[in-house]
């Protein structure tokens, strides 16, 4: 007999059952979609009890909503965004797209930076209650919801933030009043510190983290989130690409992001991943692991030929800024750098370095850059390219 795909057995089987009948496109998605969510495989969020595909959506660089319905319809139910992501239309896209779909059928995250944050990660007098208040409020409008699943207090590197009350009981009464269902923080500098910090409470429901084959310190890492996940804590992983889609600035070495992805997902303390998508190109990659998180040989050997490369992530690992005669935020430039060339987009780097008050050129009064960077980047050199951005109009880059 001869084989058959399983879209032709589809569109052969039943216009064949129904004689003349043609199977229409819409009712091919259906079942198509119905076959992939029996085959999708779930991991429970911690403590919260939501059942959560491994595959999440990170609509941090999209504001597409075809792409957002896309994915939702091939089985994607929880969708991530914050509050400054695309200075708030990542929201607004959501809010319009998924106001039409039933509440209980998705689940949506959102972050919030508390304002005032020290270069230590510290809160100061400035960090205030209200102005976390009011970027939530403005976040919850914009996503036309009664509530979030997910609210992270966002970029938290210190445990001294973990304990910070104000912020901490203003989300608990969010939690209380049904504002949010529950609370969670990210990290992407600092994360075994902080992580098992807050293992060691019982405070927070979800944990984002970047975690990737590329940080030097992964095996405390792989400790702390076993931790956290012991505690009942949900595991999402971000920065899975290790510096976004390739591992140049000249965008010759791409970065196996499907191998990337499988790796995150091998460790079965990480619970779902919220990769990044622009095209469909990149959802129909994703969409095929969520039935297979099996990495093959051939991946393992793209990721070690990745590993042995410089590549563009910073682990944040702040040494740099004491061997730094500037005392600059060297991390944060390197991530909008990496925003500019690994993600290529750089109105983010744009947006980061208008943030930091950068000048066109810090560095300029060193004659020898006294940084010894752990993951062998030429600082001054990347400082020097990428705060060249101060200096073009932002309306270039919308």
């Amino acid at each position: 007999m001869k084989s058959i795909n399983r879209r032709g057995f589809l569109k052969t089987g039943i216009t064949g059952a129904a004689g003349i009948v043609a199977l229409s496109p819409s009712l091919v998605s259906a079942v198509e979609s119905s076959v992939q969510e029996k085959n999708t495989i779930y991991r429970t969020l911690g403590k919260t009890g939501l059942k959560v595909p491994v595959i999440s959506f990170g609509v941090m660089r999209s504001d597409n909503a075809n792409l957002c319905k896309a994915a939702y319809e091939k089985g994607i139910k929880l969708f991530d965004t914050a509050n400054g992501y695309l200075n708030g239309n990542s929201e607004t896209m959501l809010g319009n797209l998924l106001k039409d779909y039933p509440r209980n059928s998705f689940f949506l995250a959102t972050k919030v930076k508390p304002v005032g944050v020290d270069r230590e990660g510290k809160p100061t007098d400035q960090t205030t209650v209200e102005a976390f208040l009011e970027k939530f409020n403005t976040s919850l409008s914009r996503l036309k919801m009664d509530y979030v699943d997910i609210l992270y207090v966002h970029d938290i590197r210190n445990p001294e933030m973990l304990e910070y009350k104000p912020i901490i009981n203003a989300v608990k009464k969010l939690k209380k009043d049904g504002k949010i269902k529950f609370m969670g923080f990210s990290t992407h500098a600092n994360e075994p510190v902080v992580i098992n910090a807050a293992a060691a409470t019982d405070t927070w429901d979800v944990i984002l983290t970047s975690y990737n084959f590329k940080q030097t310190y992964i095996s405390e890492l792989n400790s702390a989130i076993k931790k956290a996940n012991e505690a009942g804590i949900g595991i999402v992983a971000m920065k899975t690409m290790a510096g976004g889609g390739f591992l140049d600035k000249e965008k010759t070495k791409p970065i196996n992001s499907t191998a990337a992805l499988k790796w995150a997902l091998s460790n079965p303390d990480v619970h779902t991943t919220i990769p990044g998508m622009t095209d469909f190109d990149q959802l129909d990659l994703n969409v095929k692991i969520l039935a297979d998180i099996s990495i093959t040989d051939e991946e393992k050997k793209d990721l070690m030929i990745a590993s042995a490369e410089t590549g563009l992530y910073c682990t944040g690992c702040t040494k740099c800024i004491t061997a730094c005669p500037m005392n600059l935020p060297v991390p944060d430039l390197m991530r909008a750098y990496m925003y500019a060339y690994g993600y290529s987009n750089p109105a983010m780097a744009y947006s980061l370095l208008g943030e930091l008050g950068t000048t066109d050129n810090p560095c300029k009064e060193c004659n020898t850059c006294k940084v010894n960077c752990t993951k062998n980047f030429n600082i001054k050199e990347k400082i020097a390219d990428i705060s060249r951005l101060v200096n073009v109009p932002a309306d270039f880059l919308a």
